[in-house]
């Protein structure tokens, strides 16, 4: 596929250049708790801006229903990235519309505006190429038929959207830095990891992640789990888990992955429980297979945090993929900490997959100079490690 670098070499100074970008930040009112995916936009955003480019940045925020809600405005990240930017930034308060077409004619070159949420228009995520199409023509005319388009929104490839996929059908389009190092992380994984290769999943639902683990089991030499989808692998070895996070319809799977894997799979061994889920909650430390009803896992106990760490520390390539306890809440999330300093702190190739996994980091104050690569796109990562084709990635090379 065509990069950044291969535009810039063309030479770009007057040329209006549509990027998307992913700026899908998580907020507390209007406040930026996590502006790591704005950071991690800025090489390409300034690449074209240094090099005289106009430069128009569509992004979503949240899962609006296809119309405008104020929650999800872009406006708190507008105003976040005119703080980071080295130039002049202008906020369109629509998509395509008349405040766009005002903020997009009035750019100088070398400037960038940003779009309102373009997840506000339904055509963006719908099913119907055809609709889809029509908001691709739509933000085509809005820069004019001789721009380019950049893809840099590594957490959205996966989707087939008509600013991802339609839109790259109708413009030159080219590979983001963030895309191409993403991309390039991702394949060192899947191609030649160095071993002993450890995946580390957490999260909530075994259902969210099955497709990774039996993609991966073939290829890792162990997989730790914890989180919430720690007690259905629990439940399926026989054991009860109190009113902790279960799958039912799960158990099935989960013990027949641990029946043909038993020599990679580890669980906790015990378990930080609590007897409700909330931040001042009564909690202990029992074993594993020793949760009494009426109380819930919302961590893993510290021979476990021991036995993950060791583990995580001789290994020569980690995925990390989940926060492996309720990071959120204190009480619960030394678990989640002890996994991340020790691959922080260890030698191996170490890839963050997005998601609430970078989240903690920040949050827990876990420095991340420490990891090869924090990435900004969670199913992006998962769907890739899957072996799925991503329509934004695929298009990028036609």
């Amino acid at each position: 596929m065509n990069t950044l670098d291969d535009l810039l070499a063309a030479g770009i100074s007057g040329r209006t250049v549509l990027v998307r970008a992913d700026l899908n930040v998580p907020l507390d009112g209007a406040t930026i708790t996590d502006d790591g995916r704005i950071r991690a936009s800025l090489p390409t955003l300034q690449a074209l801006a240094g090099a005289g480019a106009k430069v128009v940045v569509t992004a979503h925020l949240g899962r609006p229903k296809g119309a405008p809600e104020e929650k999800y405005s872009l406006a708190p990240v507008a105003a976040r990235l005119t703080e980071l930017f080295d130039g002049t930034v202008a906020f369109a308060t629509d998509l395509v519309g008349e405040s766009a077409h005002a903020v997009v004619g009035g750019l100088a070159d070398g400037s960038l505006a940003l779009l309102e949420n373009v997840r506000f228009d339904a055509r963006e995520t719908s099913k119907d190429a055809a609709e889809r199409g029509e908001l691709a023509d739509a933000l085509v005319a809005l820069v004019g038929p001789d721009a380019a388009f950049v893809s840099d929104g590594f957490g959205v490839v996966h989707r087939k959207q008509a600013s991802v996929y339609d839109v790259a059908e109708r413009l030159p389009h080219y590979a983001g830095y963030l895309v191409s190092a993403e991309t390039a992380v991702l394949r060192k994984l899947t191609d030649a990891p160095d071993r002993p290769y450890v995946v580390v999943l957490g999260g909530s639902k075994v259902s969210d992640k099955l497709g990774v683990i039996t993609s991966l089991l073939p290829q890792v030499d162990q997989l730790l789990i914890g989180g919430g989808m720690a007690y259905t692998f629990l439940a399926a070895q026989g054991h009860g888990v109190g009113t902790s996070l279960l799958q039912a319809d799960q158990v099935d799977t989960c013990r027949a992955l641990l029946e043909g894997n038993a020599d990679k799979i580890v669980l906790p061994t015990d378990v930080v429980i609590a007897d409700a889920f909330a931040a001042d909650a009564n909690s202990q430390v029992v074993a594993a297979d020793a949760i009494p009803d009426g109380w819930m896992g919302l961590d893993i106990g510290p021979d476990s945090r021991a036995a993950f760490s060791a583990v995580v520390s001789a290994a020569g390539t980690v995925f990390w993929n989940g926060p492996v306890g309720v990071f959120e809440m204190p009480a619960f999330a030394e678990g989640t900490r002890a996994v991340a300093e020790a691959i922080a702190a260890a030698p191996s190739f170490s890839v963050v997959g997005g998601g609430d996994s970078a989240a903690a980091v920040r949050t827990l104050g876990v420095d991340e100079a420490g990891f090869t690569h924090i990435s900004t796109g969670g199913g992006a990562s998962l769907e890739y490690l899957e072996g799925k084709e991503l329509p934004g990635l695929s298009v990028l090379g036609s």
